[in-house]
């Protein structure tokens, strides 16, 4: 009966197989769906005899299941406008936590929960590395990334001024040049500050730093000096920023003003410059903003996540984390479009995307399956025919072993 048996090891085969192929056309359109296929190896074989030579002559006993290997070919990614969709460009799964297990996937089709958490469709947190001062911690331990959803980001005053301008050195004395600069309080109201520059003689001008009339009580610190330029129009006083610019008793009740007014860069080359060309206006950048309600995120190609705000600030909340394997062949699905490492895969190697080999992130747009349709089509018809060959090897037995019985009676 070894014959019935050999026929049967090939159907069984052909079934996985067709359940591979049929698994692969369902998830067509899963998110990240890797495509898979079957492999198959011939059992052992027995040893009858051999021929006058010393050729062996063996009978084989079937086949079998070799293994269900996994194609992590890169799939299609397409754009979606939603900034909780993300797609891997290149080698790495993103790291999520289900139910205290870390898992890894390739499916950005992520969600927002009701508590700002990020989430997978099934629920599973998206793990990242959280922010301090605006800087994500690499060094700090893997957690949920969450999104300030419903908050409201408190008002900053204005504490820092940049000023970039220039000053007519061909100017009269006593012409005057303004730079008008918004400023904020720590309650988040905004006054529409001025810095006016008066020409008092060569190389020389006064400024005076002014807010607008009835918005303080107190007496202003600070407010007014001279600047000094050398003959190349280069600023060389002051020497560093003007500190300590004060407007006490504001009459909304907010904490004194206090601020510094910059005339240099980070690299000390002065912002504020006189040349014989017309005086502008110039630029003032500064640090204040009033208080703002959450509206979205986006995320940056090293899964750098910020929150922005209506009041246009935006904040620095955490970074997802990117995990590569030394043998992703190794590795297990579990369903959910998930994997775990195994021993075969090697443990996961974390950290922040676009390093150490690990791919970018693109914000807003989802990988799709790298499934081949027509590709499977034909691995269909071709292990279809295999199963119709091994269920007509078994009828051809059967109609052997019938003759033979009939013989016998």
């Amino acid at each position: 009966m070894g014959n019935f048996s050999i026929a049967l090891s090939g159907l069984q085969s052909s079934t996985t197989a067709l359940n591979t192929i049929g698994n692969n056309l369902a998830n067509i359109d899963t998110t990240a769906y890797k495509d898979m296929r079957t492999t198959f190896e011939d059992l052992f074989y027995q040893q009858i005899g051999s021929t006058g030579s010393g050729d062996l002559l063996q009978v084989g006993a079937g086949t079998r299941v070799n293994g269900t290997a996994t194609d992590f070919t890169q799939g299609t990614s397409l754009p979606t406008n939603k900034s909780t969709d993300m797609s891997l460009n290149g080698n790495g799964f993103f790291v999520v936590d289900s139910h205290g297990s870390q898992e890894l996937t390739r499916a950005g089709d992520f969600q927002l929960s009701l508590t700002g958490k990020l989430t997978t469709s099934n629920g599973a947190n998206v793990l990242g590395y959280p922010a301090k001062n605006g800087v994500p911690d690499q060094n700090a331990s893997l957690g949920p990334i969450i999104l300030p959803v419903g908050a409201t980001q408190p008002a900053h005053a204005t504490s820092n001024i940049s000023i970039t301008a220039n000053l007519d050195a061909g100017a009269s004395v006593g012409d005057q040049v303004t730079t008008p600069v918004k400023v904020y309080d720590s309650l988040g109201k905004s006054y529409d500050a001025t810095v006016t520059y008066t020409k008092t003689g060569s190389n020389q001008w006064n400024y005076q730093v002014s807010m607008p009339a009835g918005s303080y009580t107190g007496t202003p610190v600070n407010d007014s000096g001279t600047l000094t330029f050398d003959a190349s129009g280069n600023l060389t006083a002051p020497a560093g920023p003007i500190a300590g610019i004060g407007f006490p008793g504001l009459a909304d009740g907010a904490s004194d003003m206090n601020f510094s007014v910059n005339l240099y860069d980070s690299y000390g080359n002065p912002t504020l410059t006189q040349t014989n060309a017309p005086s502008n206006n110039g630029a003032a950048p500064q640090d204040g903003y009033a208080s703002g309600s959450y509206t979205d995120f986006t995320v940056d190609e090293n899964g750098v996540v910020t929150a922005k705000f209506d009041n246009n600030n935006t904040m620095v909340v955490g970074q997802v984390a990117v995990a590569t394997v030394t043998n992703i062949d190794g590795l297990q699905r579990v369903g959910n479009n998930n994997y775990i490492t195994t021993s075969a895969s090697g443990d996961a190697v974390v950290g922040a995307a676009g390093t150490g080999g690990r791919a970018t992130i693109e914000d807003m747009s989802l990988e799709q399956s790298n499934v081949d349709i027509s590709t499977e089509f034909a691995n269909l018809i071709i292990a279809q025919r295999s199963f119709e060959a091994n269920s007509k090897t078994i009828t051809t037995f059967d109609s052997v072993t019938q003759s033979t019985l009939a013989m016998i009676r």
